[in-house]
């Protein structure tokens, strides 16, 4: 892998990571029109640590008060808040994302990582995105999850293990067809990736170990462009969401996914 694969790669996982339009599909574009080789463990590693850092960095504070508020509620029942329920909520929600990796993610990994199979998804998931989207009379706020929509979002955000579906995209359809606004629902979808990203890196990380030659430079430049690509599209989605909608993302993942059949087909 050489300096410009790692800073296309990086930008390209800083940006869809959180917006909702599949890395998977994006990754593989490169390798299919550019013959690159495969980026390896190692810078997978870097940009999920990148991803990672932008999305802690940009909601430190809201972190800060769901720990605080989490740790006291251990202590007493009436110490409950909301802060506290949305720190549970997440706990919760993180659950079957979790279990389905540890169970399927080898499955996956062998079977569903082909172009078509991203191609479906990214069309599949894209269409129930713009349902949600167009369907969504709610103004209900993060501060209103409920267990059972938790555990919705939840189950939602395990389908993201299949190539193409988009992890911030499918939370994000989840939340809108709950009757969540647009911001609430894409805070949502931000807080609950950072376990997921955690968890995932760390996997990968142990995976890691024992590896003999890590691209120093390539890794650092990755890891560097991932956390600012990244921290700029989280700041400037929610700061458009709620005027521009779901729409143009919807219509991008179309257009992206009959890209990929006409790939398939040529």
């Amino acid at each position: 892998m050489d300096m410009v694969q790692a800073i296309w790669l990086a930008v390209i996982q800083g940006l869809s990571e959180f917006l909702p339009i599949s890395s998977s599909a994006h990754l593989i574009l490169p390798s299919q029109i550019l013959g690159w080789p495969d980026q390896g463990l190692a810078f997978d590693v870097a940009v999920h640590v990148g991803s990672f850092v932008a999305v802690v960095i940009y909601f430190r504070r809201d972190i800060q008060q769901l720990i605080i508020a989490w740790f006291r509620s251990l202590g007493s029942q009436s110490l409950a808040t909301p802060e506290s329920k949305l720190a549970w909520c997440i706990i919760l929600a993180t659950i079957p994302a979790g279990l389905a990796g540890l169970l399927l993610g080898d499955f996956i990994e062998a079977n569903l990582r082909s172009m078509a199979v991203i191609a479906l998804t990214t069309i599949g998931f894209g269409l129930l995105l713009g349902w949600a989207d167009q369907r969504q009379r709610g103004a209900k706020t993060i501060d209103q999850i409920t267990w059972r929509s938790a555990l919705i979002v939840g189950a939602a955000q395990a389908l993201a293990l299949i190539p193409g579906t988009s992890r911030s995209g499918v939370t994000m359809t989840a939340a809108l067809a709950l009757g969540f606004d647009r911001t609430s629902a894409a805070r949502l979808s931000f807080l609950l990736s950072i376990p997921i990203i955690a968890l995932s890196g760390g996997y990968k990380g142990l995976e890691l170990l024992g590896q003999a030659v890590v691209p120093w430079p390539e890794i650092l430049v990755g890891t560097l462009l991932s956390a600012l690509t990244a921290y700029l599209c989280i700041h400037s989605f929610l700061r458009l969401v709620e005027r521009v909608g779901m729409m143009p993302f919807v219509i991008y993942r179309l257009v992206l996914g009959a890209f990929l059949i006409y790939l398939i087909g040529s």
